[in-house]
């Protein structure tokens, strides 16, 4: 491609020649043919070529799929730490991993620090961490992380570096090729784009790869066959929905920005975000996610999620239809009012995220519901 992305390829089926992939529906294989597989707890063919497929269009060396988002996390973490090991998160990150971090690991006599919004960077080179993770674009606030300067201060440390893509996709960002060890994808979100899936990716150097999937197959987080299925039906419009879906957030952020029922905008896709310029820097575009704070109450915001037309309420994002949510009491209803306060969420803040709708249509219904609050 001539911009530099990565065409996702499927390619055939080598056992029967057909050009989309089978859904091997099978829980078991018959031996000694299918010793291959075994159980498909353990391997199964379908799932195995969206783990080929990510790690394609990644550039990393292996990819391993996982039932959900937080089971490619928590398989991932699982793996990597023990007892007394040192870890690196910033405090603006989805509700459900900060949980998983402050709560579960701790428990497990696994130190975690948190950095704050903008902060990681100077975190990161201030201690010596086993791992660091970050979300490169965050949830919901939107700051940017400037990963190839962390994945150099990573590398200075012999810290390992896990990036959670899920809002930049491998068409706006490839953290691998930015120097991250390990890029996780909640693909259930704009991977598979369709909201009608639950699934969790992740890509990386084999060595750590293979660990993980050994994991997995313990855990129990392997993905369904018709699951995977879906994503990769899903993946393979990757680049044109993405490439709708940066263009329309961007018009609507700036429509937004001047619309007088709206306080603060949070898009790095602006260059009044505090993360413009490193968002150009390591960003091919700026995503599809829209967080901005309505003027007037908590109230004002909830109600207003139930006067759009076109527009969904809902605590998802990354299809093709545009969906917004509430994060004080929805993605991140888990944090305390103190936590969110501390990260910058708002009682008056929405999340939108933009789908592949007409941008005027979107623009028109955010424009009579903000009118009407």
């Amino acid at each position: 491609m001539r911009d530099g992305t990565k065409v996702t390829k499927e390619g055939i089926d080598q056992e029967t020649g057909a050009i989309t992939t089978p859904i091997y529906q099978t829980s078991s294989y018959a031996y000694p043919i299918g010793e291959k597989y075994r159980y498909s707890r353990e391997v199964n063919p379908t799932v195995l070529k969206l783990a080929e497929m990510i790690a394609d269009l990644e550039e990393a060396e292996m990819g391993v799929a996982f039932s959900s988002g937080m089971g490619a996390i928590s398989s991932t973490l699982l793996t990597l730490v023990k007892p007394g090991s040192k870890v690196l998160i910033h405090r603006d990150m989805f509700g459900r991993t900060y949980r998983f971090f402050n709560d579960f690991l701790k428990s497990w006599g696994v130190k975690v620090d948190a950095a704050n919004p903008g902060k990681i960077i100077e975190a990161a080179a201030s201690d010596k961490y086993d791992i660091v993770f970050v979300e490169n674009i965050s949830n919901p606030i939107l700051r940017v992380v400037d990963v190839v300067t962390l994945s150099k201060v990573c590398r200075e440390n012999n810290s390992l570096l896990i990036v959670d893509s899920t809002f930049a996709t491998p068409i706006n960002q490839k953290p691998i090729v930015q120097g991250a060890d390990i890029v996780l994808h909640s693909a259930s979100k704009f991977i598979a784009g369709h909201n009608d899936v639950i699934a969790g990716l992740a890509a990386g150097k084999k060595d750590y790869m293979t660990k993980i999937d050994l994991i997995r197959r313990t855990l129990g987080t392997s993905l369904d066959p018709h699951a995977a299925y879906l994503v990769i039906r899903g993946m393979k419009t990757l680049k044109i929905r993405m490439d709708v879906i940066n263009s329309n957030s961007l018009k609507i952020a700036e429509f937004l920005t001047e619309h007088p029922k709206v306080r603060t905008v949070y898009y790095p896709g602006l260059k009044t975000h505090p993360d413009y310029e490193i968002a150009r820097k390591v960003l091919k575009g700026f995503g599809g996610v829209v967080s901005f704070d309505v003027k007037g109450t908590m109230e004002d915001s909830i109600r207003l999620m139930n006067k759009f037309n076109v527009i969904l309420a809902a605590q998802t994002l990354g299809g093709v239809n545009s969906t917004i949510s509430h994060p004080a009491t929805m993605s991140h209803r888990t944090l305390s009012p103190e936590e969110r306060k501390l990260v910058g969420i708002t009682d008056t803040m929405l999340r939108l995220s933009v789908g592949i709708e007409d941008v005027d249509d979107l623009i028109e219904d955010l424009d009579k519901a903000l009118s009407s609050i």
